[in-house]
């Protein structure tokens, strides 16, 4: 009999590394937990959905005992043949809830659902658990399956949910790893045993800290090392990190010297030297030659939906919904402004953004954005939706210039920069202390992230309440064209 509880959830954070278990327990006050809302949210639309995939089903509805699940699961499983989602199974206090069980007369199929659009390895580990449970009271499991979405597929009129997902068969892998569970199940417990409130373990940081998910307990594990250090390089792969960090080479004069990228080693020398900016200054005269009025700097924000509600859209598409736009007309002209932010229950949106967008850049001049892929990647994906639109969209991206490129290319960088070139970084880096630009100061909204929750979640809010998200969201994507040219002036004045 295990002594340790243990879920598919916590099994499955034990295969990444067992001290998450233990920290959980004795410490969960050290987790610097994300918000992960959007996440377990797109998790149970997608949960929600598939229930359906096999026609009417029996539902467990969540018991914090648990035992009441166990028990109704166990008289549905008496009323075969029938499917059940939430089916809830414990042995030897290794408990499980089943996204959908089939019910069959000689045996049961199970099925894992994730609102991902691939396989994980951790998944099958999640499966395989299940598999052990299952099997373990003596249940015929002829079939272990994984559900997920399947990104390439288009919504019509009506979401088709047999093509939404993709239902993948991996019994032979769950078979595969019983041995592996018994033995994970084992040492588990074995390592709680010998680890009890006073004796916290010491484990060994490594790759496993961010695969196949960042632990929340990073910053805790990683509390004595010295700052800054290799984790804080910017661009450098994780893995690359690691291996430093496991030669000994971990603060910044352990690898002043070391044979890694100039930009690693530059970064590592500002820092360490606290030099003051680096300006090419011909380099950015080359580009502000490059602009041609009149100048358009635009932002867009978007959102996605894991189930596609706009006919002929993707499962995660992303889906503008707003820009702003600041304008200099010509050299010396005041500085303009133009705005869009849809309407939530606007089923055209994607096309209702373009017009307006398309409307506002009537004139060839340089669109300036910051991170060109990704506003030009949205201007393709509308142009194949409206290929009337497609000649327009493409004129807009021949015109677009990233104002991020001096930044990546490294002809400006300061310390304060930290080797990042992203908006985030370089705006404070460029403007200090400027409340103006500060984006702590905004109402509500300070990220795109926050940005596209805000507008998703603008549905079933009352007009008060749409109205006042709404005025946060334009504030904040004002501030991100006005941060670009705040960017473009200093250019000029760092030229001169």
């Amino acid at each position: 009999m295990s002594k340790i509880h243990l879920s598919k959830s916590k099994y499955c954070k034990c295969v990444q590394c067992e001290k998450i278990l233990w920290l959980g327990r004795y410490k969960p006050e050290v987790a610097a937990v994300e918000d992960k809302e959007t996440i377990f949210e797109n998790g149970r639309k997608v949960g929600e959905l598939a229930k359906g995939l096999f026609g009417e089903y029996e539902d467990i509805e969540f018991d914090i005992t648990l035992t009441q699940m166990i028990e109704k699961t166990k008289k549905l499983l008496e009323e075969k043949p029938n499917v059940i989602t939430e089916a809830s199974f414990s042995y030897e206090n290794n408990f499980c809830s089943v996204d959908i069980l089939k019910n069959d007369e000689d045996g049961v199929e199970l099925y894992e659902v994730k609102s991902s659009t691939s396989i994980k390895e951790i998944y099958l580990d999640d499966v395989a658990f299940q598999y052990y449970v299952l099997s373990s009271l003596g249940l015929n499991v002829k079939k272990a399956a994984l559900v997920y979405v399947n990104n390439e597929y288009i919504r019509g009129e009506d979401l088709d949910i047999s093509q939404y997902f993709i239902i993948e068969d991996i019994t032979e892998i769950a078979m595969a790893k019983q041995d592996e569970v018994r033995a994970n199940i084992e040492h588990i417990n074995n390592f709680m045993e010998a680890h009890d409130r006073d004796n916290e373990p010491n484990m060994e940081i490594g790759m496993h800290c961010c695969n196949p998910y960042s632990c929340d307990f990073w910053a805790y594990c990683t509390k004595e090392l010295p700052k800054p250090n290799v984790f804080d390089i910017s661009g450098m792969y994780k893995s690359q990190k690691f291996e430093s960090y496991a030669e000994g080479k971990v603060s910044f004069e352990d690898l002043r010297s070391a044979n890694i990228n100039p930009r690693y080693l530059e970064q590592i020398d500002f820092e360490l030297n606290d030099r003051g900016p680096k300006v090419e200054k011909q380099a950015i005269k080359d580009f502000l030659n490059s602009l041609k009025y009149p100048l358009y700097f635009i932002d867009y924000e978007s959102c996605n939906y894991p189930i596609p509600e706009l006919e002929g859209t993707k499962p995660y598409q992303q889906i503008p919904f707003q820009y702003s736009l600041h304008i200099i007309k010509e050299e010396g002209a005041p500085l303009e402004h133009k705005e869009f932010l849809g309407d939530i229950n606007d089923k055209n949106i994607i096309r209702t953004f373009a017009e307006h967008m398309i409307n506002d850049l009537q004139e060839d001049g340089s669109v300036i954005v910051y991170n060109k892929s990704f506003e030009s990647a949205r201007n393709r994906e509308i142009g194949e939706m409206y290929p009337d639109l497609k000649g327009q969209m493409n004129r807009i991206n021949d015109n677009m210039v990233d104002l991020m490129v001096p930044f990546r290319q490294r002809n400006y960088y300061t310390k304060e920069m930290e080797g990042s070139y992203s908006i985030k970084y370089v705006l404070p880096a460029l403007y200090p202390d400027d409340p103006e630009l500060d984006y702590g100061n905004l109402p509500s909204v300070h990220n795109g992230g926050e940005a596209s929750d805000a507008f998703l979640n603008l549905k079933g809010k009352s007009p008060e309440e749409q109205e006042q998200t709404r005025e946060d969201l334009l504030k904040y994507c004002w501030l991100d064209t006005y941060a670009m040219v705040k960017i473009w002036e200093k250019f000029k004045e760092v030229a001169k």
